[in-house]
């Protein structure tokens, strides 16, 4: 069995004995080393030949995004995910990692967390994500043809985009959102893996990218063309149809898929609202969030497009998508906005036409 050595980098004794000890009741990962601060790990990285890093973002001297810049300098696949604190602060530094190369984070335990439960999500969540990182989780759904029928399916009109995404969405976001038309003629709804705080940072780095009004999700608010809804971290978000438009909703029902907010979710309430004019969108994740989703877009008429393996950090819930043959089109990361616009477009431009 190929032992996953992991290099565990924090100023605290505390923490760092603490995710030892997590690690360490996996079977399938060692911990190589450990290091107090960011000048030692890098020091330590050549002799220890980690395969992961976690790493701690309020350190003395070299902080954790400075120490990360200079892992990706000389380690540029090395995967490096970040310890943060589940705080205004922590929120803001987490998404500064994940923009400078950081390949994923967890959240230390906070103060109104038990203790035990706290420390079982970092174990899982941890592990998880180390070991699919370095490839030694579930393998990676390969491709799978799309049956014929589907290609000839007629396109229906799109009312609505719905996207998903986990594990390097809120960099695939960063470069699609600046992508749409100020004059984007639909809403857009999306789940993006998150905790509370988190999402609201990423739904304000967003708004300040591009032409559309993104926000974090509110119970009640009126899905407008145009207008871009994040879920908030720790809620499901869906969208219920009144009269002639559309709200959306949150809760704090059970997890799906381990998660919460879930795509699934999401997806699901859509159809209910929209039938078949939905557009489904999956982007980069770990997972198989997204699928039964998908599925039911599908089944109501809409359409699913994916994001590519070789542009996704990880191509889990696109790729499960795929293998699951409910895909209508795979897409590079940059050719996900213009099918998009497309496909929104091009049934309105014909509906305008057979009027005339």
């Amino acid at each position: 069995m190929q032992l996953v050595r992991v290099l565990i980098v924090d100023d605290s004794a505390v923490i760092r004995r603490m995710l030892g000890y997590l690690l360490a009741s996996d079977p399938e990962i060692v911990v190589a080393g450990s290091a107090g601060n960011g000048i030692q790990a890098l020091a330590r990285i050549p002799d220890l030949k980690p395969d992961a890093v976690t790493l701690d973002i309020e350190m003395p001297g070299m902080d954790g995004l400075e120490t990360l810049v200079e892992i990706r300098k000389l380690y540029p696949k090395l995967p490096v995910i970040m310890v943060s604190a589940l705080t205004e602060h922590g929120a803001t530094a987490t998404l500064d990692a994940l923009a400078r190369g950081a390949s994923d984070y967890v959240t230390k335990p906070s103060p109104g967390e038990p203790k035990g439960l706290s420390q079982e999500r970092v174990r899982e969540e941890l592990i998880r994500k180390i070991k699919c990182l370095c490839g030694v989780s579930a393998p990676q759904p390969r491709p799978v043809p799309a049956p014929a029928v589907a290609i000839a399916r007629p396109q229906a009109r799109t009312d609505l985009v719905a996207i998903g995404t986990s594990t390097g969405g809120p960099n695939a976001l960063a470069e699609l959102i600046p992508q749409f038309p100020a004059d984007f003629p639909v809403p857009i709804v999306i789940v993006q893996h998150m905790p509370p705080l988190f999402t609201r940072h990423l739904a304000e780095r967003l708004n300040a990218s591009g032409s559309l009004r993104v926000q974090e999700g509110k119970e009640g608010e009126r899905l407008l063309p145009g207008q871009v809804w994040i879920a908030p971290g720790d809620h499901h978000m869906t969208v219920t149809r009144i009269g002639t438009g559309c709200v959306l909703g949150l809760n704090r029902d059970p997890q799906e898929n381990s998660c919460r907010p879930a795509v699934d979710v999401l997806f699901r309430s859509a159809v209910r609202s929209y039938g078949g004019n939905v557009l489904g969108v999956v982007l980069t994740g770990m997972g198989s969030d997204g699928t039964r989703g998908s599925a039911a877009i599908r089944e109501a008429g809409g359409a699913v497009i994916v994001q590519d393996e070789a542009s996704s950090v990880v191509w889990g819930m696109p790729g499960n998508v795929v293998a699951a043959s409910l895909a209508d089109r795979i897409c590079p990361l940059g050719g996900i906005v213009p099918e998009i616009v497309r496909r929104v477009l091009v049934r309105r431009t014909s509906a305008v036409a057979g009027r005339s």
